[in-house]
């Protein structure tokens, strides 16, 4: 799991689950937040601690940018937005354009439309 020992004890003594998203990472707030102070909101990941695998409407609630949860006040679906996923750098589904070291170091030769800078 995503989380230390520290950060599993305070959330089971003083954190209230409040959903969980599709990748499995689990969103709590503060029990008995003091009055005056603003109630502190955390994420459980699934997997790997990776701040890039929470989804949009999950980061507005964690950053106080929205009130509700969006269990309690679900996000509008639009047709043209695109499922979320994790930033895929350094992992096997990360992009690797041609000519790129993982990809074997070999590139298209130049099409003659390139002039280096001399100095003079």
């Amino acid at each position: 799991m995503g989380a230390t020992f520290g950060t599993r004890l305070f959330t089971r003594f003083r954190g209230e689950k409040v959903g969980e998203d599709s990748f499995g990472n689990e969103y709590y707030r503060e029990k008995n937040a003091r009055n005056g102070q603003r109630e502190r909101r955390w994420v459980i990941y699934r997997d790997e601690a990776e701040a890039s695998a929470v989804p949009p409407e999950w980061q507005g609630w964690l950053t106080h940018t929205v009130k509700d949860t969006p269990i309690e006040s679900p996000p509008v679906e639009r047709p043209w937005l695109k499922p979320h996923q994790a930033n895929p750098t350094g992992t096997a589904e990360a992009y690797r354009p041609p000519g790129a070291l993982l990809e074997g170091g070999r590139r298209k030769s130049a099409t003659g439309d390139y002039e280096p800078w001399v100095p003079d």
